[in-house]
């Protein structure tokens, strides 16, 4: 903890804040720190408990995904409330998890928009990689009705879910590119150069563009 506390940076961390998260560190080297400590998950638990962003960050990298029982990830996520925590520990642990499917369902249907968002976020991985036995019909239709007026980072989750829905499914994606352009969620949102927009339909088009040039 010293360690890390030697490291904030009050550049970095006014960058994170921009983008909700609450610590000072350079990711490049929590990342050099979890590499020296290598996986050690009753160190990964203390670490959490902390209750320190880049302390939870560190505890996700050095963490044996595959050990969490079911109840102790959810608990886990609902702590979780700053964006890179949300996104490290969906995306590095319960992904690798096999309580991921258990928890997807229980999260895509939880009344807080922010695990809601790691539901859906899970979702969009089924889209992509294991469809087989998704509604993604329904899922289209819980988009339109809600996605317009959805918190920031559900809304967000949803409107990936219904690009890689667009890009994965030529069979949805009319529809797909429909319902983006009617609801216009994130039509303005600012783009670097070279970087694709993460507006639906131009989501959408530009990757299927690139599939068709493979």
């Amino acid at each position: 903890m010293s360690e890390l506390a030697a490291l904030e940076d009050p550049k970095a961390r006014a960058v994170n804040e921009k983008h909700g998260d609450d610590h000072g560190v350079n990711l490049g080297k929590l990342r050099a720190i979890a590499k020296r400590l290598k996986t050690q998950q009753e160190l990964s638990r203390q670490f959490w408990a902390t209750g320190d962003t880049a302390a939870r960050l560190l505890a996700i990298l050095i963490c044996r995904p595959k050990a969490f029982e079911r109840d102790e990830l959810d608990g886990m996520l609902c702590e979780a409330r700053t964006p890179k925590v949300h996104d490290w520990l969906v995306n590095y642990v319960v992904k690798k998890n096999p309580h991921c499917e258990e928890l997807r369902v229980a999260w895509f249907a939880d009344p807080d928009p922010v695990v809601a968002s790691a539901g859906w976020a899970l979702t969009t991985e089924r889209v992509a990689k294991k469809p087989e036995g998704l509604d993604l019909p329904g899922l289209l239709d819980i988009i339109e009705a809600e996605m317009s007026d959805a918190p920031a980072r559900l809304q967000w989750a949803m409107n990936h879910c219904l690009a890689q829905i667009g890009i994965e499914h030529a069979e949805f994606r009319t529809r797909a590119i429909d319902i983006g352009e009617r609801l216009e969620v994130l039509m303005d949102y600012p783009t670097p150069p070279n970087c694709t927009s993460p507006f639906a339909p131009i989501w959408i088009t530009e990757m299927v563009r690139r599939q068709q040039l493979r």
